[in-house]
């Protein structure tokens, strides 16, 4: 390790939320999401309902209706996840939120339970963004996209 190493900027990594598939942001089909307008991110494809902090940090909000949840990491990274796509129409229906605002978080802290089959069985698309909101303070933000993940595994990897 050369003397200058510890001064090198780190990449800030940001873990998956969610059991599920990784895709592409561009894939949803909500403008929102897939032009990137709130920001650069992935989306999930979930398997479990389960929603966990990806990484430490503070909670900024947390829905009422328990769809999404937008939080602020130790590192600085604005975050939004999504639990599916117009869910905020069931007003909390299939949503139990476990989190609460300005709560301080660790990875892997549970923040909501959502149950996809509900939400599916009322017509909604549960594909969950995973948008990073202040996307313009970054260089490059890069999503592991096209694979399988598990809550905790890396997801992103964001460049200062």
């Amino acid at each position: 390790m050369g003397l200058f190493d510890a001064f090198k900027k780190k990449d800030i990594v940001i873990s998956s939320p969610m059991k599920g598939r990784c895709v592409s942001i561009k894939s949803v089909s909500d403008p929102t999401f897939g032009d990137e307008i709130l920001g650069k991110g992935v989306a999930i494809v979930p398997e479990d309902g389960k929603v966990y902090a990806p990484a430490d940090g503070v909670i900024t909000t947390i829905f009422p209706t328990g769809h999404a949840v937008g939080m602020t990491t130790n590192d600085g990274v604005e975050l939004l996840i999504h639990v599916g796509l117009d869910t905020v129409a069931l007003k909390g229906e299939g949503f139990r939120i476990i989190g609460k605002d300005e709560q301080k978080v660790k990875k892997g802290d549970l923040l909501i339970e959502a149950d996809l089959e509900k939400i599916k069985g009322a017509g909604y698309d549960v594909i969950t963004p995973v948008v990073v909101c202040n996307t313009d303070e970054y260089s490059e933000i890069l999503g592991h996209t096209d694979t399988e993940v598990n809550a905790g595994d890396e997801l992103l990897n964001i460049k200062k």
